[in-house]
């Protein structure tokens, strides 16, 4: 018995046989220390490059945080700027007011500076929250006092003290009465 699958075919071509190169290779040690010093070159480039990339990162986040600090020392720089003429004006009237006089010039300074002064508010985004007249809204008033008027229940009768705003955001709510509405249909206070 004999082995088929040993048996060669005549149309069956032997695969070829790689080429060897007749030179022996020049200096294995050579190559192989030439390959090591391109590694380490490319090791110390990537290196560096990761050391100027952090030291950026650094530089980066200490800069932020000083912004940041910057902003929030002087985030009201530009308030208070505008401020300053209403000081002045205060000074102005306040030594008006030493000089005598009936004190009419006073009240009419005092309220300019008033105007100027809600009139910079405005500027910054700073708005009166409405009261005096409005229904009674617990997210913008705070109630002192219920009373009893001829107004509808829960309508503001009184502002005692105003409240605003800054943009969207409540800085202080209005401090005001509001009304129980009226005893009179039933001053016995029964059914």
């Amino acid at each position: 018995m004999t082995d088929e699958r040993h048996k060669k075919r005549p149309d069956e071509v032997p695969p070829p046989i790689p080429e060897m190169d007749p030179r022996p290779p020049a200096d294995p040690v050579a190559a192989l220390e030439a390959e090591l010093a391109a590694a380490q070159e490319e090791a110390r480039e990537a290196n560096e490059r990761w050391i100027r990339e952090r030291a950026d990162a650094e530089n980066l986040k200490k800069r932020t945080a000083r912004e940041r600090s910057d902003a929030v020392r002087f985030g009201t720089e530009n308030l208070v700027r505008d401020l300053l003429p209403i000081v002045d004006n205060l000074e102005r009237a306040v030594q008006a007011a030493q000089g005598g006089g009936n004190g009419q010039p006073l009240v009419e300074g005092v309220s300019l500076v008033l105007k100027g002064l809600l009139d910079v508010l405005a500027r910054h985004g700073v708005t009166r929250v409405d009261a005096e007249g409005t229904r009674f809204d617990p997210a913008h008033h705070e109630a002192v006092a219920h009373v009893e008027s001829e107004h509808e229940p829960n309508a503001v009768v009184r502002e005692h003290q105003a409240g605003y705003r800054l943009h969207d955001r409540l800085l202080r709510p209005a401090l005001v009465t509001v009304s129980k509405g009226s005893n009179l249909a039933n001053p016995e206070g029964g059914d």
